[in-house]
């Protein structure tokens, strides 16, 4: 028995001409999950969250949790907020031997066949399976070929089926997952040196050739019903965030891969890297094909936009008193250098540039310090500020304009994680915005 998929709903509603999409979270980060959730719970919609393979595997990834840890995190919040978790849905992003792409092909596929165990085990819903990436055997000279590519994707297959049977015996209410295939995207994470490389839409005859290679792949392995459960396909449809803009899409550019989706009654695309597109260009995605739409740095961008303004707000209420200033941005800046290995190979150009990209870069590769306890002690100390303090009206409405009028209106409180949450929900806002989600349930 397999339970069926809240999420296949979406691939009926695109057939049927309704533009309806999701958006997925793709964070580890508190304030954005917790903002996801109370968005979610006042709009009434579903919410999507995913944990990519580099954030959370069977070792623990970079975030220290494992899929079961992850899901208790953020069960956790939901718990907090109040949130129907029937209408919450947790995916696994690029699974395969991403992060063992180190080590040979029979060590590697191992590694991401427990990789996948524990996603599934878990009772993680939306998987995609990617095996697009080379391991230490294959030949570096030598495109890795989609046969290659499939037949790894369905050996995965194989695994997620089986350990979803397993888990059927211990919970027989748990939900069928679905699957994902297909990676036109750079590595989780985001593209190293995007700036200076033109992004090209998916060309058809590849899209094509994916889903039929991948077809065969999963009929040799015997998973004709697991091939039902495929509902989307990454492709490239022409968008991409660089350090200080994006690539935004481009209806035309892309019409001929929109238009060859009509031929996959069961199929929608994914689209990765759609963070900063205006909400109109988002829209127009989801009215093109594009069904799942996936953010991830946007969201923290914008809760890093929160921190510095309240921390600018901070330094004018500090002057003059004998309290400690947190320094927030400074530490921040500090951890980053200390440690350069998540955004030296990301960040190109003289110093001036460089330190400009440290903090402000659209790829936002500060995300990956804010766990850092000298970090995390900087930002307690500047929410303790704030709070002693309180926030006037008029250095809220100078430094976050928004925050302030829906204060004045009664829609918010004066507190400074309110605040910044608020700050993520003007980017959640633009996602709701462009896929109707709340009519997924």
């Amino acid at each position: 028995m397999m339970n069926h998929n809240p999420l296949k709903k979406l691939v009926e509603l695109q057939k049927q001409g309704k533009s309806v999409g999701i958006y997925s979270v793709c964070s580890a980060n508190f304030y954005v999950i917790e903002a996801a959730l109370k968005r979610g719970k006042e709009d009434g919609s579903c919410v999507l969250i995913e944990s990519t393979a580099n954030q959370c595997d069977q070792n623990g990834g970079y975030t220290g949790m494992k899929p079961i840890d992850f899901k208790k995190f953020v069960l956790g919040i939901a718990d907090k907020v109040g949130f129907d978790t029937a209408k919450l849905f947790l995916g696994g992003d690029h699974l395969g031997p991403l992060t063992f792409a180190g080590k040979n092909e029979a060590e590697a596929m191992a590694d991401a066949e427990e990789l996948i165990r524990h996603y599934v085990g878990a009772g993680f819903t939306k998987i995609h399976i990617d095996t697009s990436m080379k391991v230490h055997d294959d030949d570096p000279n030598t495109r890795l070929s989609d046969a290659v590519i499939a037949k790894r994707g369905a050996r995965l297959a194989r695994v997620a089926e089986e350990t979803y049977r397993k888990l059927l015996e211990e919970q027989p209410d748990a939900i069928a997952p679905v699957y994902i295939v297909g990676s036109e995207v750079p590595i989780p994470g985001g593209a190293v040196g995007a700036e200076d490389q033109g992004v090209q839409v998916t060309r058809v005859e590849d899209f094509k050739n994916t889903v039929a290679t991948f077809h065969q792949a999963f009929l040799d392995e015997g998973l004709e019903q697991a091939w039902d459960n495929v509902i989307a396909v990454v492709v490239q449809p022409g968008v991409e965030e660089k350090d200080s803009g994006c690539t935004e899409y481009d209806r035309e550019k892309a019409k001929d891969l929109m238009a060859s989706i009509e031929a996959f009654p069961n199929l929608v695309f994914e689209g990765h890297s759609t963070d900063y597109q205006t909400k109109i260009k988002l829209r127009e995605l989801v009215e093109d094909g594009v069904g799942i739409l996936k953010v991830g740095p946007a969201l923290t961008f914008a809760m890093r936009e929160g921190m510095f303004a309240l921390e600018q707000i901070e330094k004018e209420l500090l002057y003059g008193t004998d309290l400690t200033p947190s320094n927030f941005a400074a530490v921040l800046d500090e951890a980053m250098c200390a440690e350069d290995k998540h955004w030296k190979k990301h960040y190109q150009g003289n110093d001036r540039e460089i330190r400009m990209k440290r903090k402000y870069s659209f790829s936002d590769r500060c995300r990956y310090y804010m766990p850092t306890p000298t970090v995390e002690a900087a930002k307690e100390r500047l929410i303790g500020n704030l709070r002693t303090l309180g926030i006037p009206l008029n250095l809220l409405s100078q430094f976050m304009p928004i925050q302030y009028t829906k204060v004045r209106e009664g829609l918010l409180v004066n507190d400074p994680e309110a605040l910044v949450e608020d700050r993520i929900t003007n980017t959640i806002d633009e996602y709701l915005y462009a896929t109707h989600q709340n009519e997924l349930m």
